[in-house]
């Protein structure tokens, strides 16, 4: 699999829970290296779609492919294996309260690797400066602020080297300046180490800050109706769906 072929298509996808549908007919292409974020109104399947995406959810219809392999199709000893090159950081941050920083970092390590105590010790050392929590090891969650939380959750999501990370509204709670920060060091990480980013986000500052790649989901129409370059699309897009959401309505067409 070479970096020109998609990471991540999504064919004709529909989601659904019993009868109801969430979303139908999503069909989009995430590349190698992109910044792809799941964007739209309030109850249009944001996470639902992430869900589908990381392996919590089974699609009503239609496809997930990862480099090239049916995500839902495979057997579910392959399909562990895949998903053990996921990375995800949830929105709360999801760090264990009763460990600290190494403690919660040092679990993927331990269950999925042969490394040794040293080792992983070296590696949780590694991943904390990578976020800018260096000498944090021995903190616990509630010592630290809510934006070190998220970094700890990144370097948690980053513990086994994924090649596709996935954000929930990674900016959530933050202020504006440790927002920026996250996306920073969320361009950064893409650009050292040649992840996938997935983020799920209604931030319209990290939208165009950080976004390369995106798809629109529409809850009254239940399914994709624009994708693409965020920035193109704000300048681009005649539907005012889309235009009153990346503008906040302030543009009227």
């Amino acid at each position: 699999m070479t970096d020109s072929e998609p990471h991540i298509i999504v064919r004709d996808l529909t989601m659904a829970y019993g009868s109801f549908v969430v979303q139908r007919d999503l069909t989009f292409t995430i590349n190698h290296g992109d910044i792809f974020i799941i964007m739209g109104g309030s109850g249009c399947g944001k996470s639902t779609l992430m869900r589908h995406m990381i392996g919590l959810q089974k699609p009503a219809a239609g496809q997930v492919i990862i480099d090239g392999f049916n995500f839902w199709n495979v057997d579910i000893q392959e399909r562990e294996t895949m998903m053990r090159n996921f990375g995800i950081l949830y929105q709360s941050g999801a760090l264990w309260s009763s460990m600290t920083l190494a403690e919660n970092i040092a679990l993927p390590l331990e269950e999925y690797t042969d490394l040794s105590t040293n080792d992983i010790k070296e590696v949780i050392s590694l991943k904390l400066a990578l976020v800018g929590l260096s000498g944090f090891e021995e903190y616990y969650p509630s010592e630290i602020s809510g934006g070190m939380q998220k970094r700890a959750g990144l370097a948690r999501a980053m513990a086994l080297d994924p090649e596709i990370l996935f954000f929930d509204e990674p900016s959530a709670g933050l202020d504006p300046i440790s927002a920026k920060l996250l996306d920073d060091l969320i361009l950064e990480l893409r650009d050292s180490l040649g992840a996938t980013v997935v983020i799920v986000t209604h931030e319209l500052a990290s939208i165009f800050a950080i976004g390369n790649n995106s798809v629109f989901l529409d809850p009254e129409t239940k399914t994709m109706i624009a994708g693409g370059d965020p920035n193109k699309l704000l300048a681009e897009s005649k539907n005012p769906k889309v235009q009153n959401f990346l503008t906040r309505g302030k543009n009227k067409l």
